[in-house]
């Protein structure tokens, strides 16, 4: 195995994660869940109720300084153990509703049997909440959410750890089976020179082979099967993505590219090399490199 010496960091981060925020004012609890999966973007998912919209612009500002990539699905729930209740009817949602119904009747002839109880079931139609202050509750709101992206980011940093010691080791492995084909490719050409001229005087017997013309093939497959430029653009590409992965902010569009590059070098090192055992690390890297894909798909 090969050995390389990198500084322990935790800026990596997953796009994956669980936070939750609470914030408590007398009787009155609010909860604050964030889920976050992967995304190319940013995408919030946030739906407040009506009388709380005054706080959509907290929750997404609070996320958007937080998070720079990522699918984050927010889930609200407050509770008011004291206080005036006041029961809120959504009646253009309800109208929608009656409507579908009678449109569903006359359609396939069928007893609806819709009243104004049956309408009050729909869940999405009525809330109950306490006739509290917005600004407080949008104070309150702010703290939750506040704590619940901090929960949520020690979960992403947590995670973001595991996945770079797994990219330290796969690309560790791949620096590896580089080192074997680089040590490897300038003995191919003085074999297949050998096996050539090995063929040819079999073939001719007793008369000696032309020497210019040998040289002429020799040096013809030595320049097609030239993979030097290769191995060192693919050194370069491992060396910078393992500064990539110490580096601070959002890294996963970068590794993806060299990821990419990496790949690209592996593809045109194997096509280019006629020789089977290094046929069989460059098969063995490209595995590798599908796995750091893999991974670097979860990278903010």
């Amino acid at each position: 195995m090969v050995e390389y010496q990198v500084e322990r960091c935790t800026a990596l981060k997953s796009m994956t994660g669980y936070g939750k925020g609470v914030s408590q004012r007398e009787n009155k609890t609010l909860t604050v869940e964030l889920k976050a999966v992967n995304n190319r973007f940013l995408e919030i998912n946030a739906r407040l109720p009506k009388y709380l919209m005054a706080g959509d612009e907290i929750v997404r500002k609070e996320i958007n300084s937080v998070l720079k990539r990522g699918t984050v699905d927010f889930y609200y729930d407050y509770k008011d153990l004291g206080g005036d209740k006041v029961l809120s009817v959504d009646y253009e949602l309800a109208k929608l509703y009656c409507d579908a119904a009678k449109e569903l009747s006359t359609r396939f002839d069928i007893d609806d049997g819709l009243n104004s109880v049956n309408v009050l079931k729909f869940g999405d139609i009525v809330s109950v909440t306490s006739d509290t202050d917005v600004d407080l509750l949008c104070e309150m709101l702010q703290e939750a959410t506040k704590q619940a992206l901090e929960n949520l980011d020690q979960m992403r940093i947590k995670e973001g750890e595991s996945v770079r010691l797994d990219f330290i080791k796969l690309v560790d492995n791949c620096t590896e089976h580089l080192s074997c084909v680089r040590s490897r490719a300038p003995q191919v050409v003085a074999e297949y020179r050998e096996k050539l001229k090995k063929r040819i005087t079999e073939y001719l017997g007793e008369i000696a082979p032309d020497e210019t013309r040998l040289l002429n093939e020799v040096a013809f497959f030595s320049d097609k099967a030239d993979i030097n430029e290769e191995i060192s653009r693919l050194q370069s590409h491992i060396d910078q993505f393992r500064l990539a992965l110490n580096m601070s902010g959002e890294v996963g569009r970068k590794l993806d590219f060299l990821v990419q590059e990496m790949n690209r070098e592996v593809n045109t090192m194997g096509s280019k090399s006629n020789d089977v055992e290094i046929t069989s690390h460059v098969v063995a890297m490209k595995n590798e490199l599908e796995k750091i894909k893999e991974q670097v798909r979860n990278v903010e």
